[in-house]
């Protein structure tokens, strides 16, 4: 085959990728990507989390684990079987009302994913395009961190409406996080808003606060950056709990003051249209 064809059926291909793709994101009707600047600031948390806060709402949700090279979803939704197949589509897991689909899943337990950017964004795109997520009101993406290739490739298919930028309140984190949310605007996604994790802790023996990281750090860069500032998570042993345990603190406590918080970001984000059918109709 020469050169000119096998370009010419790469492209065919990427075609067909993207309309299924957008097939398939016509059906739900808001998608929501979660972003950090750098690791470790509890972007995962926040948004396994979030997509339980927002079925407590009434709202179906799905939930992408995007982050190929380090997947922590099933963990921390309590998933460890593959998924199904109907043959043709990949079947997303269910736990607690949320649609869930990781790479996690489909690999042998602590095998590194060892592939260079186009390849994880080539499996990304898989993901997208095969997996039946049905009609849903809102799917979360959870990206890896960073600005690198499977986070343009999501943003570039998924055409998301809204980023969330998860930060610590420090000063390190907030520089990276900055870029996050530069990143986000040369993308032209039309909503960007800060959550700001780890956001203070509660003395368990004198009840005083202790501002471990600082405080008020994500709310002041909103402000400063004129993008919404959607909510502070506090510091809880409980909620790193939930997280080894597969079980979300938001189920487990719904009444402690971080699924309150979570609860509240849910409440502040603008829903689109209902996802619909291929036909059209509202379901």
């Amino acid at each position: 085959m020469s050169n000119k064809a096998t370009e010419e059926e790469l492209r065919r291909q990427g075609e067909q990728a993207g309309q299924a793709i957008d097939r398939r994101m016509r059906r739900i009707g808001t998608r929501i990507v979660v972003f950090s600047g750098k690791g470790g600031v509890g972007k995962t948390t926040v948004a396994v989390n979030l997509a339980c806060a927002l079925v407590r709402r009434g709202s179906r949700v799905g939930l992408l684990d995007a982050d190929v090279t380090g997947p922590n979803v099933p963990q921390m939704i309590g998933i460890d079987e593959p998924p199904q197949s109907d043959g043709k589509n990949i079947l997303p897991h269910e736990r607690s009302g949320v649609k869930i689909v990781s790479l996690a899943s489909m690999l042998p337990p602590g095998a590194p994913v060892i592939w260079r950017g186009p390849m994880r964004s080539k499996a990304l795109e898989q993901l997208l395009g095969e997996t039946e997520w049905g009609d849903l009101d809102v799917l979360i993406v959870d990206l890896p961190p960073g600005t690198g290739d499977e986070v343009l490739t999501i943003v570039q298919r998924t055409a998301p409406q809204l980023a969330i930028v998860v930060t610590t309140p420090q000063e390190v984190a907030l520089l990276d996080a900055r870029r996050a949310i530069n990143f986000a605007r040369k993308l032209e996604i039309p909503t960007i808003g800060i959550v700001e994790n780890m956001s203070g802790l509660t003395c368990p023996h004198c009840g005083g606060r202790i501002e471990l990281f600082g405080s008020e750090g994500g709310k002041r860069e909103a402000a400063r950056q004129g993008i919404v500032f959607l909510g502070a998570i506090p510091i809880d042993p409980a909620t790193r709990e939930g997280g080894d345990t597969g079980r979300p603190v938001v189920l487990v406590d719904p009444a402690s003051a971080v699924s309150e918080a979570f609860e509240g970001i849910a409440s502040a984000i603008k829903m689109g249209p209902r996802g619909r059918s291929e036909e059209g109709e509202e379901r």
